[in-house]
């Protein structure tokens, strides 16, 4: 996992290690808990210490495996183990072969998930294409967290896999799912879909299948939606679509934004606060990168 992978998905972690952690959970708990555990939810996404949510990361990884062995058919419980070994596996992970091996666990529990909630989704991801996508477009409302789930994990998986072509080759399918949660609803996780849709986009140059115009234009509707609180989204298009075009001064000047904004917003705390510490290693590297 090189470096501009890992912080390519750091974004996702803020929301795993608070959401999945806390929130997966609390469908269990009693609501009186559950409130204790939104509260906590609260106070996680908006800590602007870094280091105290990643030194948390591996006892949850241990905690939501016991939980989902005693309910194993719980789809809240798999979400909450799909998130949370996707997004470690995508920031923290340096060895290859180990990112591999955790964020295939995360793309199996979001696909056990999706089928606890949607039957005929089962085993639907080795399925022809046709028989995927007919099954995607089935999805209503109701099912928008677990689509966007499973559909987060695999595309870490992905990630975590550029080396495979045949990894590259579920490209599609994960397009397909993020594409639905955004006709389903876009301002879903203030809009996350969209950050998945342009990363998968801005994934390969043009001149090998990549569309990084499409990848702009899917990065700017985050910022769009989230009235420009959503920092990351800043640096994902720094990162993965002004790079990609070697397009400096727009590098640059995203770059500066970022590290100028105020990172205090209502649950972005945190993933701003590590989007403005991307963009500072950004902008330190960019002479090497672009060149004098």
């Amino acid at each position: 996992m090189t470096e501009r992978a890992k912080h390519i998905w750091l974004s996702r972690v803020v929301l795993a290690m608070a959401i999945v952690s806390i929130v997966g959970c609390s469908s269990i708990m009693s609501s009186a808990t559950a409130g204790l555990a939104d509260s906590l939810t609260n106070a996680v996404l908006e800590q602007n210490d870094p280091e105290t949510v990643r030194q948390g990361a591996p006892a949850y990884l241990l905690l939501i495996d016991g939980l989902i062995a005693e309910s194993p058919k719980n789809p809240e419980l798999l979400m909450a183990g799909a998130g949370l070994y996707s997004s470690y596996a995508g920031a923290f992970v340096d060895d290859p072969e180990r990112a591999s091996k955790l964020s295939r666990k995360g793309r199996d529990y979001g696909w056990a998930a999706w089928c606890r909630v949607e039957k005929d989704a089962c085993e639907i991801w080795s399925a022809p294409y046709e028989d995927f996508a007919r099954v995607v477009e089935g999805m209503g409302p109701k099912d928008v967290s677990v689509l966007y789930s499973a559909g987060a994990a695999w595309a870490s998986w992905i990630r975590a896999n550029t080396d495979d072509w045949s990894a590259i080759a579920d490209k599609a399918r994960v397009d397909a799912m993020m594409q639905r949660v955004v006709a389903l609803d876009e301002t879903y996780e203030e809009g996350s879909a969209f950050l998945y849709l342009g990363i998968l986009a801005t994934l390969l140059p043009e001149a090998m299948g990549g569309k990084p115009e499409k990848g702009r234009a899917d990065f700017e509707r985050v910022v769009e939606l989230s009235e420009g609180r959503n920092l990351m989204a800043k640096v994902l298009l720094a990162s993965s679509y002004a790079r990609l075009v070697f397009d400096r001064d727009f590098h640059d000047r995203l770059c500066r934004e970022v590290i100028e904004a105020d990172p205090v917003a209502p649950r972005l705390t945190l993933t701003n606060t590590l989007a403005q510490e991307q963009a500072r290693a950004l902008l330190g590297s960019s002479a090497d990168y672009f060149g004098d």
